[in-house]
C-alpha cells in the first residue's frame, strides 16, 4: 500500500512538473483591434451609414419635440376657455405624446446599437479570421486586445502589424 501511494506521489509530481514546463512555453499575443478597424475602408462605410441612420432617428425625434411643442403652446394659450373635458382630452394627448417619445428614444438606442452590430459583424468575422491565421501561423496559445491589458511583458507578442498584412492594410 505504501508503495502505491509513492507511485502515485510521484506520478503526481511528475505531470505537475511537466504541466508547469508547458504552460511556461505558451506563447502569448496581444492585437490592437481598434488600430486594425480605423485603417479598414469598410470602417469608414460603416461610421458614414451610421451617422446616416442616427440623423433619421434624430429627425424624427425632433418632429415629435416640435410637435409636443406645437400642442404644449396650443394648450397653454386656450387652456383658460376650453371645457373641462375638452382640457382633459388635451392634457391626455401632451401626456400620451410624451409617452411615445420616450418609448421612441428609448426603441432609438436599442435599433442603433443592433444596426451598429449588423453592420459591423462583416467586418469583425473578417479581422477575427485574419487573427486565428495568425495565431496559427505564430503557434499562439492565447491573443488579448491590448486596450483591455493592463500590464504587458516581455514574452508577450504584438501581433497587430502581422494581421494589418493579412488584412492587406
Amino acid at each position: 500500500m505504501k508503495k502505491l501511494a509513492k507511485v502515485l506521489v510521484l506520478l503526481v509530481l511528475a505531470l505537475g512538473i511537466g504541466y508547469g514546463a508547458n504552460a511556461q512555453t505558451q506563447k502569448i499575443g496581444y492585437v490592437d483591434s481598434q488600430a486594425i478597424i480605423e485603417l479598414m475602408p469598410e470602417g469608414a462605410k460603416i461610421q458614414q451609414d451610421l451617422q446616416a441612420y442616427y440623423s433619421e432617428l434624430q429627425a424624427e425625434l425632433q418632429a415629435m419635440a416640435t410637435e409636443y411643442q406645437n400642442k404644449m403652446r396650443e394648450y397653454e394659450a386656450n387652456q383658460a376657455t376650453m371645457s373641462n373635458i375638452l382640457r382633459q382630452s388635451k392634457e391626455k394627448e401632451i401626456v400620451d405624446l410624451q409617452g411615445r417619445i420616450q418609448e421612441f428614444q428609448a426603441n432609438a438606442e436599442n435599433d442603433f446599437a443592433a444596426k451598429q452590430e449588423e453592420l459591423s459583424k462583416p467586418m469583425l468575422d473578417k479581422i477575427k479570421a485574419a487573427i486565428d491565421a495568425v495565431v496559427k501561423a505564430k503557434g499562439l496559445a492565447y491573443v488579448f486586445e491590448k486596450t483591455v491589458i493592463l500590464s504587458i511583458g516581455d514574452g508577450a507578442i504584438d501581433i497587430t502589424a502581422d494581421v494589418k498584412t493579412k488584412l492587406g492594410l
